[in-house]
């Protein structure tokens, strides 16, 4: 037989979305994710200051590879252990890899080795931490979609500011300090983690081993249409606009106006991600991956605005839209992943399209530096304009994915710790 792991009641409040265990999540969250926002400016611009865009790619890329190799295994991990336990480990594999580059930076300039080195565990960490992410949400709050929405805002609110405080210690300080705060928002984030009162996971193994329980995740995955569909098109989304973008365009924006002017640009994408997800919070379609397709057109404006050249002030702009429309389009899909789901394989089944997912961007990410040598970045970035509205019709044309109705919230409450209501896939027979 198949693991079961049974993870007792949910400890979720009937009431208000803040409660104890969620304001942890969300703390969590907040502060990790201020870390990794300031980390795409510290890479374009210190990473890139000694090693150029090649370099930035490299660094970037094998991160990802790690990252879509291992997370599927971190998916497995996650629902036989517990996502809690999965995710306060990775933490502290990475207060140990970013505080060893901060010092690294305040001692001098790094060696690539070190940098690709600390890059390969920390994306191996954080692919025994991603799963999680999605699993742990319906744990610690019983609406998904305004808990993905909050947590979008809380993402957007990060990005506002994490870009511009490291564009504001590079100018002033150096990496160094970049790196260090990146080091302590996973010490903060543990130890939140940590203190999330969660019934602890019940493992029932029976003859489960590894590659019994990847093949369940696998079977769960390819008998949603709807969801491999998706992943499909996202491969062609992370190699032909993901992969280039944050190396190009920093470079592009940094080149023409300055680094200020991309720390700004960056919070301009987070302002519109604070808008997108307020707005995923009180709308809710009923079919939330159509809504969340047609609201994806407006992320065209991001590479278009770089590509025309466009002044500051357009730019901003350009990014904000394209910031509210990613946040929108996110809160549908991690809504619908989360619902449609049974709980004992929601971490498997998020393992395998996170990594389906990111996998084109790591491809884009390791050939950007060589292809920008014999394509002009411009150009690069002209193709991921395209690409970016030809997914968004792709979206739309599929059948599935264009189908997909909602889980009203309330039947979500009603069956909390009762008998599923998602959809049997030829697995769960």
């Amino acid at each position: 037989m198949t693991a079961v792991v049974d993870r007792g009641p949910l400890t979720r409040a009937q009431g208000s979305l803040w409660t104890r265990d969620f304001t942890l999540y969300c703390t969590a969250r907040v502060v990790s994710l201020l870390g990794d926002a300031m980390m795409p400016v510290a890479a374009a611009l210190a990473v890139g200051a000694v090693y150029g865009v090649s370099g930035v790619g490299y660094v970037l890329a094998v991160w990802t590879a790690p990252y879509v190799l291992f997370v599927v295994f971190g998916g497995v991990f996650s629902d036989r252990i517990g996502a809690q336990t999965m995710m306060v480990g990775a933490d502290v594999v990475r207060v140990v890899t970013q505080g060893a580059v901060a010092v690294a930076f305040f001692a001098g300039t790094p060696p690539l080795w070190l940098l690709l080195t600390a890059a390969l565990l920390s994306g191996t960490a954080a692919a025994m931490f991603q799963p999680g992410v999605n699993g742990m949400v319906p744990l610690v709050a019983k609406d998904p979609q305004r808990a993905n929405g909050t947590l979008k805002i809380a993402d957007a609110a990060t990005q506002l500011a994490g870009p511009v405080l490291a564009g504001l210690l590079m100018a002033f300080a150096g990496a160094g300090p970049v790196y260090a705060i990146d080091a302590a928002t996973f010490l903060l984030s543990g130890v939140c983690l940590a203190l999330i009162r969660l019934a602890p996971a019940r493992v029932r193994h029976g003859d489960s081993t590894v590659l019994r329980d990847l093949r369940r995740g696998w079977q769960e995955f390819r008998s949603r249409s709807w969801m491999w569909s998706v992943i499909v098109v996202w491969v062609f989304f992370g190699l032909f606009v993901f992969g280039p973008y944050i190396p190009l365009g920093s470079q592009l924006i940094s080149d023409r106006l300055g680094d200020a002017a991309y720390g700004w640009t960056m919070a301009g994408l987070g302002t519109g991600t604070v808008i997108g997800g307020l707005v995923a919070i009180r709308f809710r379609p009923t079919r939330p991956l159509a809504a969340g397709a047609v609201a994806l057109t407006g992320f065209v404006a991001i590479p278009l605005t770089i590509v025309l050249e466009s002044p500051l002030p357009t730019l901003i702009a350009g990014h904000l839209l394209g910031g509210a429309a990613w946040a929108f389009w996110s809160v549908m899909w991690s809504t619908s992943v989360q619902t449609q789901v049974a709980p004992e394989v929601l971490n498997r089944v998020t393992a395998y399209e996170v990594a389906g997912s990111v996998s084109g961007a790591a491809v884009g990410q390791a050939l950007v530096g060589p292809v920008s040598t014999v394509v002009a970045p411009r150009d690069l970035l002209v193709v991921a304009t395209a690409v970016t509205a030809a997914v968004c019709v792709a979206l739309l044309l599929i059948a599935p994915v264009r189908r997909l109705r909602r889980v009203p919230v309330q039947l979500l409450a009603d069956h909390s710790g009762a008998e599923d209501l998602r959809p049997a896939s030829p697995a769960h027979a």
